[in-house]
Formats: structure tokens, C-alpha cells, sequence
């Protein structure tokens, strides 16, 4: 039995404390919001960011940073965009030893930064994994069966964690791509806006699918001028998550990009919103990794031009369809 700390009670810290307590460990989650600690210890559950989904009994709430650091490995999961100031208030009380996985799907805007680069900065002398793969909230929540990615620089550290996380309800591969691994779960949010789009505008699900080849393949590539390795991209980490994301309106991009395809406004969808939607933070930063890089990323692109630079959504989805189409093994990776 492990003691293993939850940093973050938005949907997927959550489901992340019921899945190690399944697996029969001590667990401490840490939430900001006073309202979800008191439901959590109260009432087992976490309306705000997780309803309808009982939380296991054993499972301790606290407002109490210092008293989630005190465990044996850390599981980090705030939005993408906070994980700096909770990495940075998190110091302090950290051992160096102390492993961190981060489960936050992003990239920092301005920065550009993977999760793993915010936490080497912040966090120096602390080990890191990080968790990616096909999981939505709500179903590793109640248990229904799951396969995600781990990565770790630290092959015999990874697969220690692996053996503490996994159970037989949510299985893990391991491996030492945390660039291949990170750039698959901040791409497949900025292509599952686009495919969300296409849907909303009623353009088929041909046209659905022909994004997600065309976003794989920027991934790939992106990843390789990265450093990342094609297997991971053919995997858990790369297209089965962004199968799941792309294909799914429970999907949060997705919804988001549905909801702008039939003509709503990005601010008014958000403002209805209590999760965060990363691909749209995710979006200006991923065009500039690809300028960086010097990777064409037309879909990406088109993403970033409709949610922060005003561009028409109609005239965007015309000039990608009219992109030369990279379709061929080669032109792909």
C-alpha cells in the first residue's frame, strides 16, 4: 500500500483518487475550492466538476497543500494552465524524491512549455512521469475499463508507478517518449475544436475523419522535429486518444467546437462552462511550436486564426479543405 497524493479536484483529479484507491492505496486529494473538499468528505461526491459520479469511501479532501505533498508519489492534475503556481506553492512541501506524475493535458501559453518542462523548472530535483491516453473523467470515475500511457525518462521508475496506479480496470503501458506522449495529448484537443467544428457546420462525418488523418499527421510530424518517436503517436498516447476525442461530443473540445460550428461565441460557451477546455489554450501555443520548428500545421493553424485572431470559420474550413492533402506514409511522417 502506497500513500499517494491527488493535487487538483477538477473531474479528472477525481477520477484519478477513485482509480489509486481502487487499487488499494492511502488517498489524499487536494482541491482549492472549500465547496469541493467539504462535498468530497461529506457527501462522496463532487457536483461541480464531477456529478453523478460516487466518490470511494477512504478518499481524504483537504485545503491543506502540505498535507497532499506528505505521500509516497504525487498524481498532478489542476488545469494545464495553473500547474506552474501549484508546482510553484507545492516546493516547499515536496521532497525531492518524490516523484510527480502529471496527468494535465497543455501546453503553457506564452511559454510554450510541455507539462514536464513547467515542472523541471519549478520543481528541479523532482522525478517526473507523465499520464496520457484515451480516459475520459466520468468513466474511469465509475470504472468502466481503461488503457492509458505513462511515460518516464526513468524506465524503472515508470514501471513502479505503473504497478502502484494500475488495477485490472485501468491498465497502463509504459514508456520513455514524455515529449511523444505530452505533444499527443495537447494535439488531439486542438483537433478535436476542428473536428467539433466540421460537425457543427454539418459537413459530414467524412469530412470528420479526414481531419484526424490530417491532425495525426501534423502531430507526427511536430513530434519528430520535437524529438518525439513515431510508435507513440500509433498508440494509446497519439491516435487512440485522439480517436476518442475527435469521434466523441462528450468530448469537452469537441462540445466546444459543435457549439462555435453552429455559430455560437467562444466567450459565451466558456462562460457557461466550470472545466477547461485546454485545446483552446493550447492552440496559440501549439502554431507557435510549429513556426519554431518549421512544421506546417494547417489545421492547427486554422484553429488558432478562428479562436484568437477572429478569422471567419466559414473562409478557415475553405482554405484547409483546399490544402494540398499529405495523405501518403511518407508525406505524413
Amino acid at each position: 500500500m502506497a500513500r499517494i497524493g491527488v493535487i487538483g479536484g477538477g473531474a479528472f483529479g477525481t477520477a484519478m483518487a477513485c482509480v489509486v484507491r481502487r487499487s488499494g492505496h492511502d488517498v489524499t486529494l487536494w482541491a482549492r475550492e472549500p465547496e469541493v473538499v467539504a462535498a468530497l468528505n461529506a457527501d462522496r461526491a463532487n457536483p461541480r466538476f464531477l456529478p453523478g459520479v460516487p466518490v470511494l469511501a477512504g478518499i481524504v479532501a483537504t485545503g491543506d497543500l502540505a498535507a497532499a505533498a506528505s505521500a509516497d508519489f504525487l498524481l498532478l492534475a489542476p488545469p494545464a494552465q495553473h500547474v506552474r503556481s501549484v508546482t510553484t506553492a507545492l516546493r516547499p512541501h515536496l521532497e525531492a524524491s518524490t516523484p510527480v506524475v502529471a496527468c494535465s493535458k497543455g501546453i503553457e501559453r506564452g511559454t510554450c512549455a510541455l507539462m514536464s518542462e513547467v515542472i523541471a523548472e519549478t520543481l528541479p530535483e523532482t522525478p517526473v512521469a507523465v499520464l496520457s491516453g484515451p480516459s475520459f473523467a466520468a468513466e474511469i470515475g465509475i470504472d468502466l475499463p481503461t488503457a492509458v500511457a505513462l511515460a518516464c525518462a526513468d524506465r524503472a521508475l515508470g514501471d513502479r508507478l505503473a504497478r502502484d496506479i494500475e488495477n485490472p480496470r485501468f491498465r497502463l503501458c509504459v514508456s520513455d517518449d514524455l515529449i511523444g506522449a505530452q505533444l499527443g495529448g495537447v494535439l488531439k484537443n486542438v483537433v478535436a475544436i476542428a473536428c467539433g467544428i466540421v460537425t457543427g457546420r454539418k459537413l459530414g462525418s467524412d469530412a470528420r475523419s479526414m481531419l484526424v488523418a490530417l491532425g495525426l499527421g501534423e502531430t507526427v510530424r511536430l513530434g519528430l522535429a520535437m524529438g518525439a518517436r513515431l510508435e507513440t503517436f500509433l498508440g494509446l498516447a497519439g491516435i487512440a486518444d485522439m480517436d476518442l476525442s475527435c469521434h466523441s461530443p462528450t468530448s469537452r473540445n469537441m462540445s466546444l467546437g459543435i457549439a462555435l460550428g453552429q455559430g455560437r461565441k467562444l466567450a459565451e460557451v466558456l462562460a457557461e462552462r466550470v472545466t477547461v477546455q485546454e485545446g483552446v489554450h493550447s492552440a496559440a501555443g501549439v502554431a507557435a511550436l510549429a513556426g519554431r520548428h518549421g512544421v506546417e500545421m494547417p489545421v492547427a493553424a486554422a484553429v488558432d486564426r478562428v479562436l484568437n485572431h477572429g478569422a471567419d470559420m466559414d473562409e478557415a474550413i475553405g482554405r484547409l479543405l483546399a490544402q494540398p492533402a499529405p495523405f501518403d506514409r511518407a508525406a505524413v511522417i
